[in-house]
């Protein structure tokens, strides 16, 4: 399934998609993605719902998947919806809701969307549910798993190359599989490149409070940290505003968020989510949607970093060189970031 998977992937890379950009304690709001125009017709009627854990607009995590789901609208003519800031307590009902509704396909982006995904497949096995991020299965229910430690190693890199203090942090969403992985491939990926550097790290329990991310990162500064990142969602773009308020340096998570803290944010992960939506969507469509776990990496188009903007000048060239370099064996296969789904010391 993978392999085919992989083929179809490049297949709709080469149709002209493009690139873009892994609880919640607010109220959630329902939306459309977009005025239902597309092309009307070519979906058959298809139904698609989206859910999201935080706001849409977030410009990280969430804001990528609503974007997919656009461009799945504009693509087939699909009629959608989604959900935000949708809490993890809320989520099987979320699913219950949209299923009951007569939607096709329901997709949950995150990790905790995967359990409830699967518990309500069963009670709907005529629909279609997917979770990202997530190791839930089942006849109807796939996990579609973006190989976000790869972009993490490369921030690690990076961010180990570029301290002066020879201290760095990195804040964590919730202590979960999904975002475990991008910080301990972050800490391997630190060590290579500076074997004496020192990764201070903190899970912060919140996608969304970014308060939190600053209270945290702050915390890092006042142990002598000068390069920061986040794996945190919205909360995350707290870590960013601490980097920005103290002049120091930072990489962003899912999306290129370079726009937040222009002399800041050097390089991002991104993630691209609108093909990996319109993937499943045409699956759906051709009725070959499978219930499974499958990867998507560099390799696929779905993970990358962001360019480095201004920081083209500022970044050494030995180090960017390493970086590419990287980048280039990961997607060759030539080398393999480990994925570690639980914290080690």
């Amino acid at each position: 399934m993978k392999k085919w998977l992989s083929v179809i992937l490049t297949v709709v890379l080469c149709t002209g998609m493009l690139l873009a950009g892994c609880g919640s304690e607010q109220t959630a709001k329902e939306g459309s993605a977009g005025d239902g125009k597309g092309d009307a017709g070519k979906s058959d009627g298809l139904k698609v719902a989206l859910i999201l854990s935080g706001p849409a607009n977030d410009q990280g995590w969430n804001a990528t998947a609503l974007e997919g789901l656009k461009k799945a609208e504009d693509e087939f003519g699909i009629t959608s919806a989604y959900m935000e800031n949708v809490d993890i307590a809320d989520t099987e009902a979320a699913y219950r809701d949209y299923a009951a509704q007569g939607f096709d396909l329901i997709v949950g982006h995150g990790f905790q969307f995967g359990e409830p995904a699967a518990k309500v497949g069963k009670e709907f096995p005529d629909q279609y549910f997917m979770a990202t991020e997530s190791n839930s299965q089942g006849d109807n229910m796939a996990s579609y798993v973006m190989s976000c430690e790869e972009g993490a190693y490369l921030m690690g890199m990076l961010c180990a190359g570029m301290t002066k203090t020879n201290t760095i942090g990195v804040v964590g969403g919730f202590e979960q599989p999904s975002i475990t992985k991008e910080l301990e491939a972050f800490k391997i990926a630190a060590k290579e490149v500076n074997p004496d550097v020192k990764v201070l790290e903190i899970y912060i329990n919140s996608f969304v409070d970014a308060s939190l991310g600053k209270e945290a990162a702050m915390s890092m500064i006042d142990q002598g940290a000068d390069v920061l990142y986040h794996v945190a969602n919205q909360a995350g773009t707290g870590v960013i505003t601490a980097a920005q308020e103290k002049g120091l340096l930072c990489c962003g998570n899912s999306y290129d968020q370079n726009s937040i803290a222009p002399d800041s944010v050097m390089c991002s992960t991104v993630y691209n989510m609108p093909l990996v939506i319109t993937t499943a969507v045409q699956q759906v469509m051709d009725h070959k949607f499978e219930g499974g776990v499958f990867y998507l990496g560099m390799a696929d188009g779905v993970v990358d970093i962001a360019p480095f903007h201004d920081f083209e000048d500022k970044i050494p060239k030995e180090l960017m060189d390493q970086v590419l370099a990287k980048k280039d064996a990961i997607i060759s296969g030539e080398f393999e970031v480990p994925r570690i789904e639980s914290v080690t010391k």
